[in-house]
């Protein structure tokens, strides 16, 4: 009863939020050049990207649409890999100047100990980086004989910082998930506090190798390995916001699923689009930096993000969850549109 409860008040909430939509989460996709070829990559990035880096002085403008920032608002550099931008301390110090927070998202590979003393100081708040496994599991999908040992050092950089909301995040597959308990190990040596953990969606790169997708049987056994490490001491485990996991709500993260992505959650792609989560089908940009208002478009369009209706298609078309699911996280629907790339519930379902 107490459940049922909980969960019908949340509904109230996802609604009440969804009507107001406050944005107070920015991805900046501030480059797409890459220094890593990673096989899982949703961008499919590269060294040497089609697309220039986005001038600083566009954004900021963009950034400059909106009239009153709430007090947490959070721009977040992502990419590609932002550290291959030699202006990324000013960047941040302009987005500071505005009042607002910022923060990263980073595979490590650059974040030398010069690199976290600058950043710090240009005031980097938070930082995310990614650890895909020990060392042979990482490199291989990393596609980088170097990168575990790169990572490892950033990661100890990171955690060695009380004033930076730091978090590792790792994407689970077929290779690393017999020792998800010897990294949550090595995290806790590392000193970090907090890990997330993610499954990987068949888009980009991550199509053409099969390995990185987990089956019914292997999501199951994450979702009791999430289970289990959140009753533990040492390190607050929560796997992402990118699916309804049913019976697993309550268990594996510290709310029920909502997808805030254009609820809450914005983006600038390299072109200059106006989206929600940078992983999401180019096909639902909302608009243009280079010829609208971001704050205009993020208040008056994002009808697909809001109204999910549409998308009560194909294997959600007739199932019991949609009112909590709504679809799965967004960027499961990609291409014809006409079906959910993943169904988690559903995963979880098959497994009796």
């Amino acid at each position: 009863m107490l459940s049922l409860l909980r969960q019908t008040v949340f509904r109230k909430i996802k609604e009440f939020e969804t009507k107001h939509h406050e944005l107070n989460y920015l991805f900046w996709e501030c480059t797409t050049r890459c220094n890593l070829n990673c096989l899982h990559c949703g961008s499919d990035c590269a060294q040497d990207s089609l697309y220039p880096d986005m001038d600083m002085g566009v954004f900021l403008n963009a950034l400059d649409t909106i009239p009153s920032p709430t007090p947490n608002f959070t721009v977040v550099l992502t990419g590609g890999e932002p550290l291959l931008r030699n202006d990324l301390e000013t960047c941040g110090r302009e987005i500071r100047k505005r009042g607002m927070r910022w923060s990263m998202v980073s595979n490590g590979h650059l974040y030398t100990k010069d690199r976290h003393i600058s950043l710090l100081n240009a005031g980097l708040g938070a930082l995310t980086i990614s650890l895909d496994g020990m060392e042979e599991a990482h490199n291989w999908m990393r596609n980088n004989n170097t990168s575990f040992q790169r990572v490892s050092q950033a990661i100890e950089l990171a955690a060695s910082s009380s004033r930076l909301n730091f978090d590792v995040v790792t994407c689970v597959n077929q290779r690393n998930l017999n020792e998800l308990q010897e990294i949550r190990e090595f995290l806790i040596d590392k000193g970090v506090k907090s890990w997330r953990l993610f499954t990987i969606i068949p888009i980009g790169r991550a199509t053409d190798e099969k390995e990185l997708i987990l089956t019914d049987e292997q999501f199951v056994e994450l979702m009791d390995f999430i289970t289990t490490a959140r009753k533990m001491k040492g390190l607050h485990v929560e796997f992402s916001c990118e699916g309804y996991v049913g019976k697993y709500e309550s268990k594996v993260r510290d709310s029920y699923y909502f997808c805030r992505a254009g609820i809450n959650i914005g983006s600038v792609l390299i072109d200059g689009s106006i989206s929600a989560c940078p992983n999401i089908d180019r096909s639902f940009a909302q608009g243009n930096i280079y010829t609208d208002s971001l704050y205009d478009v993020w208040q008056n369009d994002f009808k697909q993000f809001r109204d999910r209706s549409w998308n009560k298609r194909g294997d959600c078309a007739n199932c019991s969850s949609y009112k909590d699911c709504q679809g799965n996280g967004f960027h499961n629907w990609h291409g014809d549109m006409n079906n959910v790339l993943v169904c988690h519930h559903h995963k979880i379902e098959r497994i009796k």
